[in-house]
């Protein structure tokens, strides 16, 4: 690509990507509540590797209801933060495998009570 040809190319993802309005959403908490929300999500989806003795079930289920609302809040403000319902969304889907991981080793699981006797 020649030089002019790349300057202009550049120039036009600039004028795409970073310009007033870019920055101005960049500072708002539209912005910044869910991408500092997505710590939970990202926390989520780590722990499916943990032993599923740690899961919570009472903060998991929480976590499904929490998720739950703020995805419909997410669509019911003016403008819509479909980065908020994004988060959510993936969160919602984390927490419900959790919940299922939970559901199987505490009440589904045949033969959990013989392993924690021969440990004992």
């Amino acid at each position: 690509m020649s030089q002019p040809a790349q300057r202009a190319a550049t120039q036009s993802f600039i004028n795409k990507f970073i310009n007033k309005q870019t920055l101005k959403y960049v500072f708002t908490t539209h912005f910044w509540g869910p991408v500092s929300n997505f710590g939970i999500p990202l926390a989520a989806i780590y722990d499916l590797k943990k032993d599923p003795e740690l899961i919570s079930g009472p903060m998991t289920g929480a976590l499904i209801a929490y998720s739950a609302v703020f995805m419909r809040y997410a669509l019911a403000v003016t403008p819509k933060n479909y980065l908020l319902f994004g988060c959510h969304i993936i969160n919602e889907g984390a927490q419900i495998g959790q919940a299922v991981r939970f559901l199987n080793y505490h009440y589904l699981s045949p033969g959990r009570e013989t392993k924690k006797e021969s440990s004992a």
